[in-house]
């Protein structure tokens, strides 16, 4: 409520009916997020199809890397929004700020630290990974361009990251369908007609990324100003309360993606066709992904606003509603992918993609198809924990996962095939979601204090 005593539109977290707020919500999440793909993707499908099998190969094998990165920064904002969203909702603007700035300043250096880190470890890391000769020249190419851009990359998932935790979803949303916009055009421009190959369609992305990150910052700094309250400009206090959020979240998101990096090295020994069927599928695994993690990710300032407004009968209402969103769009998937997933791989493999890359991408893709609403059942449950800030057992879920899909994929798919890489997939997220649970249950009968 605001001084006159009327609804504050930016409170519907914690004011509207828990499904209604999911929902309008998570849906500019949910597109912000398919659009975030469209980078990811457009390199893809554009380098597969006029570079070719080869080169499709060198940006999937990249993309093991800088997903660990990636997920550092995806990591980082998740978990300074839940200080921020806790302070949102308890209308605490003068602390809510502080945190921000707080949290900016730390992570846009830790930024710039990680970018030079990766831009001068690529190519040992390729080659660690056992990654195709025919390919690694391209792969540390696209990486090194890549990690040039990796402040601009940190910068907006931190911005929207505070965005999220206010309520404005929209926001990021429109950033990411100009910058998807503006990245395609270029991929087309760069490797199409200009024929720059893997190296044009790393520069596309780059500067796609770095307006989206400026044009997002000065909206973000004009959006604070409605906030009327005086704040320090960092605050150690603070910085320790952030980090002890964000910490838990990017080990747990860091340490999966360098567990997939593992697996993307068990991949790599099936050789060049092999890795291109498993670099489209798991750009379609992450498109997938990508709507459920956006529900998880609505799941976690919907639990935070109101457990620090102190309406914590609103959070297993605000979870089921989760779940019932996460039946729903996992229904959508499986009858989308199930029937169409030949053609759906030809867009990415094309016309010279070979039998046995049509082979990985379609086996693997339609198995995920089966049972990706165990991932949604897992996000929204560890949004929930995230929410009340219990960091330690949502870690520690998301490791047993992780132990188990690489464990299985480095110690039986060498042996037995590299259907093994995608089998034990469920495994982990079944396993995932049963620990979440139980630590939810179990916090809700204390009342979630």
């Amino acid at each position: 409520m605001d001084r006159s005593g009327r609804k504050r539109k930016d409170e519907y977290l914690i004011t509207d009916p828990p499904l209604k707020a999911l929902l309008i919500f998570s849906l500019p999440m949910i597109l912000g997020s398919l659009f975030q793909q469209i980078y990811s993707m457009a390199d893809s499908i554009i380098v597969g199809h006029f570079v070719g099998q080869n080169a499709l190969a060198a940006v999937g094998a990249s993309s093991a890397l800088t997903n660990v990165f990636i997920c550092v920064a995806i990591g980082a904002g998740a978990g300074a929004s839940v200080i921020v969203s806790q302070r949102f909702g308890a209308r605490d603007y003068r602390e809510m700020k502080q945190s921000i700035r707080t949290s900016m300043i730390f992570f846009l250096l830790l930024a710039a630290a990680l970018g030079a880190l990766g831009f001068v470890l690529s190519g040992p890391i390729m080659r660690t990974l056992r990654t195709p000769e025919e390919v690694i020249g391209m792969a540390v190419l696209y990486l090194r361009v890549y990690f040039a851009g990796f402040p601009f990359l940190f910068m907006y998932n931190i911005i929207s990251s505070m965005f999220n935790a206010l309520g404005e979803s929209r926001i990021p949303l429109y950033f990411l369908i100009f910058s998807s916009v503006l990245n395609v055009f270029m991929d087309f421009f760069m490797v199409a007609r200009l024929g720059m190959g893997v190296f044009g369609a790393a520069l596309a992305t780059l500067i796609a990324q770095g307006v989206s990150a400026v044009f997002s910052f000065a909206l973000f700094v004009r959006a604070m100003r409605r906030y009327d309250a005086d704040a320090a400009f960092f605050s150690g206090h603070d910085l320790k309360k952030i980090l002890s959020f964000a910490v838990p979240t990017i080990i747990q998101q860091s340490t999966v993606s360098i567990g997939m990096l593992l697996v993307q090295s068990v991949v790599n020994r099936f050789g060049a066709e092999a890795l291109a069927g498993f670099s489209a599928t798991g750009r379609i695994e992450n498109i997938v992904a990508a709507i459920f993690v956006s529900i998880g990710n609505a799941v976690s300032p919907f639990t935070a606003q109101n457990f620090g407004a102190s309406k914590k009968d609103r959070i297993p209402k605000g979870y089921h509603a989760g779940l019932l969103l996460d039946l729903i769009a996992a229904g959508v998937a499986c009858a989308v992918i199930e029937p169409f997933a030949r053609e759906i791989a030809g867009l990415f493999l094309g016309s010279k993609g070979t039998a046995e890359a049509y082979r990985v991408a379609v086996d693997y893709m339609r198995w995920i198809g089966w049972f990706c609403f165990l991932l949604g059942a897992k996000v929204s449950t560890d949004g929930v924990l995230k929410g009340i800030g219990r960091m330690r057992v949502f870690m520690a879920s998301n490791l047993c996962n992780l132990f188990i899909r690489v464990t299985v994929a480095m110690t039986m798919a060498p042996y037995l095939g590299i259907r093994f890489v995608w089998y034990a997939v469920p495994v982990g997220w079944a396993v995932n979601v049963l620990i979440s649970c139980f630590a939810y249950r179990r916090n809700r009968r204390r009342g979630f204090e």
